[in-house]
């Protein structure tokens, strides 16, 4: 989130300085490639001789003006607990946005959202891919729970969850697992923060049907909204102005056609008596 407000700012002075990236670039002493990926935020660190440099030609003297700039520069270089999951989360990791997010919205269409799964249907969800090895299984469990404590927190972001009755209908072959999986989503739903909707099979063709998604809001106004989404194989960013809108639309187009969030509670607990007597 520094990097990527960093890398926002310096485009920013660019364009209000007139300079296309090549002419800053020359100017600077910067390579194209390398100021290219200082704005993209793709450079995990911005050298402070480069940020002078680029500070310098964009005539920003005020003092607390650089200082808050170089001290984005140092900050955008600490490492959070999910470092340690580069293998797991990626190089641009969820978790780098949902630490710094002050709401989080979610879709989910086929599987509980990773925020509310118990560690017991976590590992019953990774070990079905049938993709990794037992020590990947256990890693890739381990940092999902991991992630969760944002929820949990002193300051936690809002979350909202729009699960699909599908997700909760695709048990796990052991029942006693979606079971519990359940209880934990009714519990979950009783924190101030926490508001679950399910999306029933009654409200027929909706208008994510392309599949799940994630929409973080933060606190800054320098910071746009930004939504996820995974494929098998990879896991897709959107910044872009007009995405957004259309993420939103499919967000709040969901909340509409869902239960409300009693009605919600009502399901699960109509899905719990059912889990339990199949026990």
């Amino acid at each position: 989130m520094r990097r990527r407000r960093l890398s926002s700012e310096l485009r920013r002075l660019r364009d209000a300085s007139g300079y296309t990236l090549e002419e800053a670039a020359k100017k600077s002493g910067i390579a194209r490639s390398r100021l290219g990926r200082i704005e993209t935020s793709d450079l995990k660190t911005v050298k402070t001789t480069d940020l002078d440099a680029l500070l310098d030609l964009y005539e920003v003297t005020e003092t607390g003006t650089r200082e808050a700039m170089h001290g984005l520069a140092r900050d955008a270089g600490e490492r959070g607990w999910w470092s340690r999951y580069r293998d797991v989360f990626g190089t641009r990791a969820l978790p780098d946005f949902e630490a710094e997010a002050t709401a989080i919205r979610t879709f989910a269409c086929q599987v509980i959202p990773g925020l509310l799964q118990t560690p017991e249907y976590a590992d019953a969800l990774v070990r079905g891919t049938g993709a990794f090895a037992d020590d990947e299984m256990k890693r890739h469990v381990h940092a999902r729970i991991e992630r969760q404590q944002i929820l949990t927190r002193f300051y936690p972001p809002e979350y909202s969850a729009v699960i699909d009755e599908a997700a909760l209908r695709r048990h796990p072959s052991d029942t006693a697992i979606m079971r519990e999986q359940v209880a934990h989503l009714d519990h979950a739903a009783t924190r101030t923060n926490v508001q679950l909707y399910v999306l029933p099979f009654s409200a027929g063709l909706h208008a994510a049907t392309v599949g799940s998604f994630v929409i973080m809001d933060f606190p800054d106004p320098l910071d746009p909204s930004i939504a996820y989404s995974e494929t098998p194989t990879d896991s897709l960013f959107v910044e872009d102005e007009s995405e957004m809108q259309r993420y939103n639309a499919m967000w709040y187009e969901v909340v509409n056609a869902a239960l409300t969030p009693a009605q919600s509670r009502d399901f699960l607990h109509d899905l719990l008596a059912s889990l339990e007597s199949e026990q």
